[in-house]
């Protein structure tokens, strides 16, 4: 046995447990179709999200882990559920008007908006693919209309009929009263209008599987469940499709997690074996609300990728998914900082500390170095007390810092430095509050100032550290009070870089200079 197949079978690792909890579920007999399924699930209402690119990540990650400890070859399937009948028209398309006349549709037979795609379905599958092509995820895309229309859920379907009062047992229990009587686990697609209809039974034959119903007109129908006629309700769905594609895993939101005894029964009525599934926190945002398509609040994924990298994104949602987090702005310069410290940590690891290390899980144990010479949190102090307005600017002083450091030769680095421009300029400046010191911190200040301008040593973080130290172990207790000051006094901010290594980067005699700067009331008014 491999070294990394032996420490990933100890492996504490989150997707390393999912994936030998998994593996039990084949320990004694390996599965008939030949291989493990892993599944996600997609309401292609309105455009994929950055909970969609956590869901299809975390999935992987744990279907990574599962090829490390186990021979058994996999798959991995995402569903759209583009069968919908479209309920509401999404508040960002063009073209609302026209949207009303498809109300209640399946989206795939709903008027795309953008005018780009047969439907409106279709549009968003596009815009899935190609969303999850963007981040190099292997996958298999299925489509709930075609897997209904092709005749691929017929069996399912047929065993639907056959159970059907062994499932409505189930449904009706989660249901209040008034639901509960009008319910059916079919939903008929009306042969004239062609909407979903969410109507009573008045028959389901399980002699010639087909189902008969009044429509809103009152006008009585029989239709066979059989080759997209109908649809199912989507908690039956879910059990259903479980079966029907015998699918091993499937991760969701808490939001799903009071239903998951349902989906766990229909699909064994109707033959199949329940998934191992994982049920992640859902994310918050900077109020502790959570995050929502249709609300706005948070943060969106072009919005991260706009001011940081995707594997800071990818090592943000490898944390602790069974937590719930606040996933808003602020979080972002920890993320990237936090990703390029596991990446210099690395390579030095021996195989449990490896397997046990997020980028592994990121990467897929193809780890690559980091060439990160400056934190990504000091980038955004420089670009504030150097007002830089392009990564230019920031890389006069990085050159200075590192000289052997260079655009082409450290790719990471000049990424994160048009990144730091880009966060300081929206996120950082606005809210910069300079305040004057007070004077025993006027006084440290001076002498703080007075020691750089006469300093002569090393040029390295650890050496001005000292000096910072110095001056203000002499002065303050407790020395949090000192770095307050620092931070508060000089760069506007509540907390801030380790200032020995700011010294270092942004220069000791600029440093000098923007004390004296501060001291004579430039950036705070008194």
């Amino acid at each position: 046995m491999s070294e990394l197949r032996q420490a990933a079978l100890e492996s504490k690792a989150w997707p390393f447990e999912e994936a030998r909890r998994l593996a039990k579920r084949y320990e004694k007999k390996a599965p008939e179709k030949g291989y493990v399924l892993f599944e996600t699930g997609y309401g292609p209402s309105g455009l994929p999200h950055i909970g969609t690119f956590g869901e299809v990540l975390r999935t992987t990650m744990i279907r990574r882990a599962f090829e490390v400890i186990s021979d058994i070859p996999t798959r991995l399937i995402c569903f759209s559920d583009d069968m919908d009948g479209m309920r509401k028209i999404p508040g960002n398309v063009p073209n609302q008007e026209r949207l009303k006349e498809d109300i209640q549709k399946p989206l795939t037979s709903v008027y795309d908006p953008f005018e780009t795609h047969e439907s409106f379905g279709h549009h968003n599958n596009a815009m899935l693919r190609r969303f999850l092509d963007t981040f190099g995820f292997e996958y298999e895309f299925y489509s709930a209309t075609d897997f209904y229309k092709s005749g691929q859920f017929d069996e399912v379907l047929k065993r639907a009929v056959e159970k059907y009062d062994d499932v409505m047992k189930v449904m009706l229990k989660s249901l209040r009263e008034e639901r509960a009587a009008t319910y059916s686990i079919f939903l008929p697609i009306h042969p004239e209008t062609g909407r979903v209809l969410y109507v009573p039974m008045k028959e389901v034959n399980a002699q010639d599987y087909t189902i008969t119903f009044d429509d809103e007109e009152g006008r009585e129908w029989t239709l066979p469940v059989t080759g997209g006629n109908v649809k199912l309700q989507w908690k039956p769905d879910f059990g259903a499709r479980w079966a029907a594609l015998g699918v091993d895993f499937e991760m969701y939101g808490k939001d799903h997690s009071t239903n998951t005894p349902i989906y766990d029964r229909i699909c064994e009525i109707l033959g199949g074996k329940k998934p191992e599934h994982f049920t992640y926190e859902l994310f918050l945002d900077d109020q502790g609300q959570k995050i929502s398509k249709s609300s706005g609040n948070g943060i969106s994924i072009d919005e991260w990728l706009t001011y940081a990298s995707t594997e800071s994104l990818s090592y943000f949602m490898y944390q602790k998914p069974k937590t719930a987090k606040r996933l808003y702005f602020d979080v972002i310069p920890r993320a990237m900082d936090e990703y390029h410290q596991q990446l210099r940590a690395y390579p030095d690891q021996d195989a449990k500390g490896k397997a046990a290390n997020p980028v592994f899980h990121i990467h897929n144990g193809d780890v690559p170095a980091s060439d990160l010479v400056v934190p990504f949190s000091m980038l955004l102090n420089l670009a504030s007390v150097s007002g830089a307005e392009n990564k230019e600017t920031l890389w006069g002083f990085i050159r200075r810092y590192a000289p052997e450091a260079s655009p082409e030769g450290n790719p990471q680095m000049d990424q994160a430095a048009s990144f730091a421009v880009a966060y300081y300029n929206d996120f950082v400046k606005p809210t910069k509050v300079f305040r004057l010191p007070t004077e025993q911190e006027r006084e440290a200040l001076e002498t703080l100032r007075d020691a750089l301008r006469a300093y002569d040593g090393e040029m390295t973080d650890e050496a001005l550290q000292s000096v910072v130290y110095t001056v203000g172990r002499e002065r303050f207790d407790p020395m949090k009070a000192w770095f307050s000051c620092l931070y508060e006094v000089l760069l506007g901010a509540s907390q801030g870089p380790r200032f020995g290594g700011f010294i270092a980067l942004y220069g000791v005699t600029e440093t000098a200079d923007l004390i004296d700067r501060a001291l004579a009331g430039d950036f705070a008014e008194g």
